[in-house]
């Protein structure tokens, strides 16, 4: 029977991508932990790391090893605390993936809380804008927004998204608010990062909006100021401009419309049987944070702005 201990050498080579780093974090030589993942690919008769000078990356037999090893140690790990009666006490790393924006605004803030609840979990937090390969970059769990489509991960929803037609009161000062969904024509609408059109639904249905501007830009963080900035008109999630509409530095236009409403937050994580504590302990605590009802979502739009905003905003 294969030794366990070279399932834990060998999930730990592919969480870190690194042999060095690896032993390092096991106590052990780069020597030894080569040669224990020899010795794992010969008693699987298969290979199972492609390595170079430069590089190191799974194979498709390795991957699909991976997946399985991590929910035999997750099993182990859980058994172990279940017998000790540590299950209330986490410990280890857990390693996030987080979008940027989303992850300062909303991820960041609320860490304080659940490492006072956990001090012996360490919080490995990555803010990028691409999609993670969870499982050859070693994550735990990813917070990702977007259309959930089919995949081999699983994902929990933690939070709807909404989407909403933005400006600035200087800008609506300076060139009056749309009356309309055409009326749209005549006004500077801010492209998104991506070049994405608008998928808006109204009273009469969904329908299309193709925004064009004098700024094109990859950031979403520049469209976020630029509309602020009363630059034009913007497409935004609540979630990222909530606290600008509390406070009245923009305010919503065609008040009835907004962005299709299938986009979510989610946590995603590797397919597997045995979810890991400290994942589980991660992914419910921002589903209490968040709740049924985002706290960016209250109070979105101050009553006199409403009033003055109110359009007749259907489509044509």
């Amino acid at each position: 029977m294969t030794n366990l201990g070279d399932f834990e050498v060998f999930a730990k080579v592919v969480a870190t991508g690194n042999m060095s780093l690896a032993g390092k974090l096991l106590g052990f030589s780069p020597a030894v932990v080569s040669k224990r993942i020899k010795r794992l690919e010969d008693r699987l008769e298969t290979r199972l790391l492609q390595r170079t000078t430069r590089q190191m990356t799974l194979t498709e037999a390795g991957r699909g090893f991976y997946e399985r090893v991590i929910n035999i140690l997750a099993g182990i790990e859980e058994a172990e605390a279940y017998i000790s009666g540590r299950t209330t006490h986490l410990s280890g790393t857990l390693r996030l993936s987080a979008p940027t924006s989303f992850g300062r605004m909303h991820i960041a803030p609320h860490l304080k809380g659940f490492m006072d609840k956990h001090p012996s979990i360490v919080v490995e937090l990555t803010l990028n804008d691409g999609f993670s390969d969870l499982i050859a970059e070693g994550y735990d769990l990813a917070i990702r927004i977007g259309e959930l489509s089919d995949s081999s991960l699983i994902a929990r929803r933690l939070a709807s998204v909404r989407r909403i037609l933005c400006a600035s009161p200087d800008y609506i000062a300076t060139n009056g608010a749309p009356r309309s969904i055409d009326d749209l024509q005549r006004h500077c609408c801010l492209p998104s990062q991506n070049g994405d059109p608008w998928k808006l639904v109204g009273p009469r249905g969904s329908f299309v909006v193709r925004p064009q501007a004098g700024l094109v830009t990859n950031s979403s963080e520049v469209v976020r100021e630029a509309v602020i900035a009363g630059i034009g008109i913007a497409l935004r999630s609540t979630w990222d401009i909530g606290e600008e509409l509390r406070k009245g530095r923009l305010v919503r236009v065609l008040p009835e419309i907004e962005g299709s409403h299938n986009i979510t937050v989610s946590a995603v994580y590797p397919t597997r049987e045995f979810l890991p504590s400290k994942v589980r302990a991660f992914i419910d605590y921002l589903a209490r944070v968040y709740g049924p009802h985002p706290y960016w979502d209250r109070n979105e739009i101050r009553p006199e702005l409403s009033a003055a905003l109110k359009t007749d905003a259907l489509p044509g």
